[in-house]
């Protein structure tokens, strides 16, 4: 998404992470500084307290937006239990915005890339009306179903109705089956 710096602010993210996954201060986070109002290059399409919508700026598809929360949080992969509230406010942010430009369920894609597949270390929930622009961005964004007591296939991306059934469960977000 933002090239090298992407690996960069990644890198100073994580040594500033707590144990908790997230970040006690995280000054080179390019999403940390999204909602300041002057000196970002962002597209902010919503805002409110809590959270921020704006356009991706290397789009995948027809539609694709960023929603992530203000609070620095490492990843879909540091989420817990009690932290699905947060999903689902960011799934409900991006439902949304899909809704105000009239895209019918069945073209929407909404997920996380899970760690260490992402390029900014900052929780963000894609939000996309398909179709992808080519078949090398779609398979940027695989969604793998779960087998037996899986309910996510070994994947590099997580729907985000799958991610809260995980974490509604009690487990974790990861590459591998969960």
């Amino acid at each position: 998404m933002f090239d090298g710096l992407g690996v960069l602010s990644l890198w100073l993210c994580l040594k500033k992470s707590d144990r908790s996954g997230h970040a006690t201060l995280p000054p080179s986070c390019q999403f940390c500084h999204v909602h300041f109002p002057k000196g970002h290059a962002f597209d902010i399409i919503r805002e409110d307290d809590e959270y921020v919508a704006f356009r991706d700026h290397n789009p995948s598809a027809v539609h694709h937006f960023q929603v992530i929360p203000k609070t620095h949080i490492e990843s879909v992969k540091s989420l817990t239990k009690a932290e699905v509230n947060i999903v689902e406010k960011l799934r409900a942010i991006g439902h949304s915005i899909l809704d105000d430009l009239d895209i019918p369920v069945s073209e929407r894609r909404l997920g996380f890339h899970i760690p260490p597949f992402n390029t900014v270390n900052h929780l963000h929930l894609h939000v996309q009306a398909l179709p992808h622009k080519s078949f090398a961005r779609r398979m940027k964004y695989p969604i793998v179903g779960g087998f037996g007591p899986y309910t996510k296939g070994f994947s590099w991306f997580v729907e985000a109705g799958q991610a809260v059934r995980i974490l509604d469960q009690g487990g974790q977000v990861r590459i591998s089956p969960c």
